[in-house]
């Protein structure tokens, strides 16, 4: 079965971020459209998403797929 195709899509919710981090998917972190961030999701909490240690605020940032 081919896996859907994801590429430069956001993630919106809980499922998609837990879901990125399990399956060690490329994510690209954005602040309006300045690239700002890249990487494997290491750590999520309510408000943060740890990547490349370094925390992106879920409130301010918006969160693709790499592709």
């Amino acid at each position: 079965m081919k896996k859907k195709d994801r590429s430069m899509k956001p993630l919106t919710t809980d499922i998609h971020f837990y879901t990125a981090q399990m399956e060690r998917t490329p994510i690209v972190v954005f602040i309006n459209s300045e690239l700002i961030g890249s990487g494997v999701i290491e750590d999520i909490t309510e408000y943060t998403i740890k990547i490349k240690d370094e925390r992106y605020a879920r409130g301010v940032c918006t969160f693709k797929y790499a592709g």
